[in-house]
């Protein structure tokens, strides 16, 4: 990929409201340093583009890119411009293929926030021999789903091989704190995928399975993580996590990609922690019963407001147990909502570690492609916290 394109990052797809927080972050963030990357704004609307660009306070020398999914050649164009692309558009399974093959095309590298697996096992099949030649870096679920998850294992798992001198086989990923709901781009996605199924109904079985995407390789059974239990390493009740049916798979198609350093017999699951005693067990009962979503009217391109951004936070818990009884235990914690906040944050600051990233072409995620230093540019821009809990 040549490093002497215009630009550095373009956020396609800027005039959406997580678009827009993306853009209104490297404006903010990156504003007069030394290392701010030459970025542009992206999407169908010259004229929406510009109203953005207002509305975040960017300068008004951010240049604008009119790109449309409709569109190939526009994709095409826009791919050919930039390093890398970052693209906020969902839900992928109906916008995002002729993006993902335009940067396959121009060996540009791709960033998203999707969380839709089945269309992730497309794109793998379909583009992962093309990436690898062109040198493009794709790179899937690149927000609350998956990165504190993706890395936290692989944080947790180094620290693991540090004090016991191998990988623990069963890790648990315990949610032990949120605040802000998932997005309405979110509740898209799982929407299409729900309409996906019925319209091709094997799907179903593929994204049951932890290791869709792993393809070749089928590792052992997995808890489910849909029935509320009492976890004795918490000590409290867990219930089902929303967000385990993606989380869990990226987490095993990163320990896939590097070669299974966690062993292939990795056992990983995700669940929320409520609390102790029967309340707790009420509580987890509760959540399992009720529609993970709520009663969310959010579509699309709304969102919450700046204070309930500013006040939203996660904590999440990382357990790595061994058969001898030996634990290590490591945590996540983010500074912003998960759903828009925090992940906006993760999203650019993922485009900035694949600029300086040089690894091979590919269909990746955060943990295998960027692993350290992608922890690194979190704990230093983006409010996210990695430490190890004794």
């Amino acid at each position: 990929m040549a490093a002497s394109r215009e630009f550095d990052i373009i956020v396609y797809g800027a005039t959406g409201f997580t678009g827009r927080l993306v853009a209104e972050y490297l404006s903010e963030h990156y504003a007069g340093r030394a290392d701010a990357p030459k970025w542009a704004m992206a999407g169908r609307s010259a004229d929406k583009l510009a109203e953005v660009r207002d509305l975040i306070g960017a300068p008004k020398d951010i240049p604008l890119v009119v790109a449309d999914a409709s569109d190939p050649a526009s994709l095409d164009a826009m791919a050919a411009r930039t390093q890398v692309v970052l693209t906020t558009v969902g839900p992928y399974q109906l916008y995002g293929e002729p993006l993902v093959a335009a940067c396959v095309k121009a060996g540009t590298a791709y960033a998203d926030l999707c969380g839709e697996p089945g269309w992730m096992r497309e794109m793998i099949d379909a583009y992962q021999d093309a990436a690898k030649a062109s040198g493009a870096r794709i790179t899937f679920s690149c927000g609350f789903d998956s990165i504190p998850f993706d890395l936290g294992v692989l944080f947790l798992q180094a620290e693991a091989v540090k004090r016991h001198g191998g990988p623990a086989p069963r890790v648990k990923g315990r949610v032990r704190k949120m605040a802000g709901g998932a997005s309405g781009g979110t509740i898209a996605s799982l929407t299409e995928t729900m309409k996906a199924i019925a319209k091709k109904p094997s799907l179903a079985l593929l994204l049951k399975s932890s290791f869709a995407l792993t393809p070749g390789f089928e590792g052992p059974s997995q808890p489910t993580g849909l029935i509320p239990e009492y976890d004795a390493a918490t000590g409290t009740w867990t219930a089902p996590f929303v967000m385990a049916p993606i989380n869990t798979k990226n987490v095993h198609r990163t320990n896939f990609l590097l070669g299974q350093p966690w062993g292939a017999d990795l056992v990983y699951d995700e669940m929320l922690m409520t609390t102790i005693g029967d309340a707790g067990k009420a509580m987890a009962e509760a959540i399992a019963k009720a529609n993970p979503f709520g009663e969310s009217k959010l579509q699309p391109g709304e969102g919450p407001s700046k204070e309930e951004r500013e006040n939203g936070f996660y904590d999440v818990l990382f357990i790595g147990e061994y058969p001898d009884g030996r634990a290590v235990r490591a945590s996540v914690q983010g500074d912003r909502d998960p759903g828009y906040g925090s992940t906006s944050k993760m999203l650019a600051e993922t485009g900035i570690a694949l600029l300086a990233n040089k690894g091979e072409g590919g269909v990746w995620t955060p943990g295998a492609l960027l692993g350290d230093a992608l922890i690194a540019r979190l704990t230093e821009h983006a409010g996210m916290t990695f430490q190890i809990e004794e």
